[in-house]
This record gives C-alpha cells, sequence and structure tokens, in this order.
C-alpha cells in the first residue's frame, strides 16, 4: 500500500515536468515558425533583390533602390502584419473569455462594421489617408459606444446580439455607399475592406499597441481564467463581474478598432488562432493562451501577407481574401481535431 502510495505521488511530479516541458518546446516551434516567416517576408516580394542585397540593405550598406525597398516597403509591412496580427488575436482570446462562446472573435460587435462605414464614406469623397483612418477611428469607437449603451443591464448574451444586429447594418450601409461610390474609387474602397496592409504608414504605434495589450492580458489572465468560467464561478469567488466585463469589452473593442483602421477588415485571425492555441497547448489559461495566440496572429498574417505579396506578383491580393480563404477550412479542420 506504501508502495503504490509512493509511486503515485512520484509520478505526479514527473508528470508536470514532462507537461512543462512539452509546452516550453511548442513555445520554441512557434518562435521557430515566426522567425522563419520574418525571414521569408524579408527575402521574398514582387522585386528581385538577392540575399546579399537585403541584409545589406538591414545592415545600412545597400544601394538606394534596395534600401527603399526593404527599409521602406518590406519591414515596416512586416511590422505591421505582426502587430494586426497579435491585435485580432488577442481581441478573439478576450472577446471568447467574455462571451464563452467558440465563435466570437473580433468583429462580432459591430466595431469593425463602424471603423468600415467610417472610411468608406472618406474614401468616397476622396479623402486623404489621415483623413480615411481618422473617420474610420470614429465610427469604430462609434459603434462601440452605442453597443456597450444598447446592451447595458441585458448580460453579456443581449451584449453579443444587439453587437451582431449592428455589425449587419453596417454591412448594409457599406454595400449601399460602395454601389454609389464612383468607379474609380471602388478598387480602393474593396481593397480596403478585403484587408490591406498598404495602408499602414508608420506601424510603430500599431506594434506598440500590440506589446503593451498582450503583456496587460498576460498580467490580467487569473481574472479573466474566473471571467471565462462563468458569472456564477465569478461572484463565488469574489470578482466584480459588471466592471470586468465592461474592462475586457473596451479593451477587445480598443484593440479591435486599432487593428482594422491599420489594415482594413482581416477576417478568421481572431477566430482560428485562439482556438489553434488552446488545442496545441492543451489548455485554457490565459497566461499561455494569451502570448502564444499574439505571436501565432502575427505569423498567420505575415504569412498571408507573403502570399498576397507574391502569388500573383507583380499584383497585390488583398491580405483579407488570403485570411479567408485560408482560415474557414482551418477552422473546419480545428473542430474536427477538437472533437476527437
Amino acid at each position: 500500500m506504501s508502495k503504490s502510495r509512493s509511486s503515485g505521488v512520484t509520478q505526479k511530479p514527473a508528470s508536470r515536468l514532462f507537461a512543462l516541458r512539452g509546452r516550453w518546446g511548442k513555445a520554441v516551434a512557434l518562435l521557430v515558425l515566426a522567425a522563419a516567416i520574418i525571414v521569408l517576408s524579408l527575402f521574398s516580394g514582387s522585386a528581385e533583390i538577392g540575399m546579399r542585397r537585403v541584409l545589406a540593405a538591414l545592415l545600412g550598406s545597400a544601394d538606394d533602390a534596395a534600401r527603399s525597398i526593404v527599409l521602406d516597403l518590406r519591414v515596416p509591412r512586416l511590422i505591421a502584419a505582426f502587430a494586426v496580427g497579435s491585435l485580432l488575436a488577442l481581441a478573439g482570446v478576450l472577446l471568447q473569455a467574455l462571451f464563452r462562446n467558440p465563435l466570437a472573435d473580433p468583429y462580432v460587435l459591430g466595431v469593425s462594421g463602424g471603423a468600415a462605414v467610417g472610411a468608406v464614406i472618406a474614401l468616397s469623397l476622396g479623402a486623404a489617408q489621415l483623413l480615411v483612418q481618422s473617420s474610420a477611428t470614429a465610427g469604430a469607437f462609434l459603434i462601440m459606444i452605442i453597443v456597450y449603451a444598447l446592451g447595458r443591464g441585458g448580460g453579456t448574451t443581449r451584449l453579443l446580439l444587439i453587437g451582431v444586429a449592428l455589425a449587419s447594418t453596417c454591412g448594409a450601409l457599406v454595400t449601399v455607399l460602395l454601389t454609389s461610390a464612383d468607379a474609380t474609387r471602388v478598387r480602393g474602397i474593396v481593397f480596403w475592406l478585403a484587408g490591406d496592409l498598404g495602408w499602414v504608414v508608420n506601424p510603430v504605434p500599431t506594434a506598440f499597441a500590440a506589446i503593451v495589450g498582450t503583456a496587460a492580458v498576460v498580467l490580467l489572465a487569473r481574472p479573466l481564467n474566473v471571467l471565462a468560467a462563468g458569472e456564477l464561478r465569478a461572484r463565488s469567488v469574489g470578482l466584480d463581474f459588471e466592471l470586468w466585463r465592461l474592462a475586457v469589452y473596451v479593451a477587445a473593442a480598443v484593440t479591435t478598432a486599432i487593428a482594422v483602421v491599420s489594415a482594413g477588415t482581416v477576417g478568421f485571425i481572431g477566430l482560428v488562432t485562439p482556438h489553434a492555441v488552446r488545442l496545441l497547448f492543451r489548455t485554457s489559461d490565459h497566461r499561455i493562451v494569451a502570448p502564444a495566440s499574439a505571436l501565432l496572429g502575427g505569423a498567420v498574417l505575415a504569412a498571408a501577407d507573403l502570399c498576397a505579396r507574391t502569388i500573383a506578383s507583380p499584383r497585390q491580393l488583398p491580405v483579407g481574401a488570403i485570411t479567408a480563404l485560408v482560415g474557414a477550412p482551418a477552422f473546419v479542420l480545428l473542430l474536427r481535431a477538437r472533437a476527437k
């Protein structure tokens, strides 16, 4: 009897150590994947530049043409892809914890729809890029306020339903504006709606928001874990459910707004990435899910942007179209794997 007990005691730490090593190995694999995508993105593109010229441009000793292509085009676009993908993944993690719904994604609150309406109005009038982004920001925050005001006091389900309804309304408004827009401006509007990282002029603020957002979610992982367990569980441990619901809603809406304003509506990143991370690491602990989702979301969007730049070279495809084409079957496969 004592032998069996002693063996059980020794097996538990061993199994925990094995699980910990497995998670560290998967984290290293994610880092290697992200590094490989970074290298491919820097050395691949519509312009034929040799490896030596790319390295020289990164070191500051290349010719003007190589320096312009690498430092002014590829590097900012790569940073923007990782930042936007990370923000969308974080928004998906927050919303799935808030609504306890596996289908919750960054666009379910209607924030992206409000941003789209504002951007399409500005683009239809031929506004400059700064005014387009300002209009998209105003639309995103206006919808955020409306959704919370109408859903206040009705629980998370009511908040979700109002967000879906307003997202549908914004989609209808975008269709009306698109059909009435000047034909010469329709292409730019379609690219923005489908997701285009070419809109990002200065990716540093977006990257800073992604880093701060990831750190904040990791630091607040424990309350998020309790919130994801349900309202009854949250109240039983003394968590201020209403306050945390508001905080998570605002955080998810703000991260979505920053991502959409930066690159347009890029779908499936915020929906698929958290599921993939939970399945890979076999945990729902937000201390692991949040940073891993941010890293994987950035890597996936960077890979999609690389495909968008090179598949039909010298033409560029909307990056949102690539994520939708790959994201839909990937989501189905993840659901099947999770069921098994």
